[in-house]
């Protein structure tokens, strides 16, 4: 946390006893010749994942202007929240507040957003329900499952062994179709290839993260990816161990020069801007707004040392069917108990909610959800 932060919270705690009026209004009329947003982050802003992938879209937000762009990282999932946002509201004139964790949502955010109506406020997981929550409040989400999608036919052409291992943190239905939609990127080219899982039990275990990487590659697991908020230890980890990688949230590239071979990455500045720019208009905000390749909201890191020439070119064709927004998911398919899931001659639209609710994991991937 840094000292101009907790000198916003001081001035906004002397503010509420009178005490300092006259600068916050200053900083009220300065934030009205522009649009002031703040963000929010739970960890680290270069944590080389779920942080990192906001605060990179974070700079990019800077750059546009009349855009001025307030950010907080290390704040837990706590009342904390709720005081950074009162801050960045009273004391900086943010508009737009967009909260990047899960736990920032109810009840953080959502009484935040009772208490400034006229703030409009985003959360980064679709939670957001019309019924329930506040008009000027809402979620944003975007498909990374495509780019695991496409991290599996990368993957699945740049193995050796044939046996590939993803590292999760939760079996939750985000994370679930990203295990889902590698192994079927995987056995699209490689059908006889099988993905190992491992669940860690939370989004931020090192030790734990470091010993499954461990484990898989003990197994003859030559290929490792995961789905956990940072995924530094686990490419750090199979670099050494001398396997391939692919990443996840944000680049993770530079952390393995010889065996990584591409990662699913959010966009997030896509987004950011979309809904700077319809509040600079005076116009509405989307309360749910998702998308994937078609809308530009996730993108897959350039390939490094560990992809094959084969694998490039049947990953860059994939990325041209998704932003064409082609389906990628037909049945038959099966859970890896043999159970149906999608009928024969079954397609499914990359909108549809049957991707958003998964609750399996598909044929080809070794594991339990339990």
């Amino acid at each position: 946390m840094t000292k101009f932060t907790l000198s916003r919270r001081s001035l906004l705690k002397s503010a509420a006893a009178g005490l300092v009026t006259a600068p916050v209004f200053g900083i009220e009329r300065a934030a009205a010749a522009g649009l002031t947003i703040g963000i929010i982050y739970v960890g680290p802003r270069d944590d080389y994942g779920w942080n990192q992938a906001h605060a990179v879209a974070a700079k990019a937000l800077k750059l546009v202007p009349g855009v001025t762009v307030v950010e907080e990282e290390n704040v837990p999932e706590t009342i904390a929240v709720q005081k950074t946002m009162e801050s960045m509201i009273q004391l900086d004139g943010a508009k737009l507040i967009f909260a990047t964790s899960f736990g920032y949502f109810d009840p953080h955010m959502v009484e935040m957003a009772k208490k400034f109506p006229q703030v409009e406020f985003r959360h980064a997981i679709g939670l957001w329900q019309k019924d329930k929550h506040p008009s000027n409040a809402g979620s944003y989400y975007a498909y990374l499952h495509q780019a695991h999608y496409v991290d599996g036919i990368a993957a699945g052409l740049s193995t050796k062994t044939g046996k590939l291992g993803f590292i999760a943190a939760k079996p939750i239905s985000s994370v679930l179709s990203n295990i889902n939609a590698f192994a079927m990127g995987v056995r699209k080219v490689n059908p006889t290839a099988t993905v190992q899982v491992i669940f860690t039990g939370d989004w931020a275990l090192p030790v734990r993260e470091a010993e499954a990487a461990n484990a898989l590659a003990d197994s003859g697991c030559d290929v490792l990816t995961c789905h956990v908020d940072s995924p530094k230890v686990v490419v750090e980890t199979a670099e050494k161990r001398g396997v391939k990688s692919c990443g996840h949230n944000a680049s993770q590239a530079s952390l393995a020069p010889k065996g990584f071979i591409t990662g699913a990455e959010y966009k997030w500045e896509t987004v950011y801007k979309y809904f700077a720019d319809l509040l600079a208009k005076g116009q509405k905000l989307p309360n749910f707004e998702r998308g994937g390749y078609d809308k530009d909201y996730v993108q897959n890191t350039a390939f490094g040392a560990g992809a094959t020439e084969e694998a490039k070119k049947a990953a860059a064709a994939a990325i041209a069917d998704l932003k064409a927004n082609k389906p990628y998911v037909s049945g038959p398919l099966k859970d890896n108990k043999g159970v149906e899931v999608l009928a024969a001659g079954k397609v499914v639209d990359n909108y549809d909610v049957f991707l958003e609710t998964t609750n399996y994991l598909v044929e080809g991937v070794v594991g339990s959800m339990t």
